[in-house]
């Protein structure tokens, strides 16, 4: 049987805010609807959270002009408060989040499983975009 190797990309921002800050922010859906887009003309009008190994969640992310959307989601497989996040998404790849606290700012670091139907440096620049745009609003907030 012949495995098939895959693309791990990683994506990563210093955070100028307090771990929890940050931890809160990355995951309430009050905070995450008013982050998680890569550009101003997309946002995140619902999410769901449960927070917890096992539990589910789930993000609608549309064109503002409603042209397209879709939902990502996915399953829990680690919490670590104010540590670590690692998930499974809904097409069976893989991610992890990990929260290193450097005292008064947080490095946010996010290494993901790249799909195959868009190309590797679109998919880095889609997530580090949103990761910006996550960095801008906690710094502001």
């Amino acid at each position: 049987m012949e495995s098939i190797e895959k693309t791990v990309i990683t994506v990563w921002t210093i955070v100028n805010a307090p771990i929890g800050i940050v931890w809160k922010n990355w995951t309430t859906p009050d905070d995450i609807i008013k982050w998680n887009n890569a550009s101003d003309d997309w946002h995140t009008p619902r999410v769901v959270n449960d927070l917890r190994g096992g539990g589910k969640f789930s993000y609608r992310m549309e064109a503002k002009d409603g042209s397209m959307g879709f939902d990502l989601w996915g399953i829990y497989d680690k919490v670590m408060i104010n540590s670590q996040i690692d998930y499974t998404l809904g097409d069976g790849r893989k991610v992890k989040v990990i929260f290193g606290d450097l005292g008064g700012k947080t490095e946010v670091v996010e290494t993901f499983e790249a799909e195959t139907a868009n190309p590797i440096e679109l998919q880095r620049n889609g997530w580090q975009a949103i990761l910006d745009n996550f960095k801008k609003y906690t710094e502001t907030h």
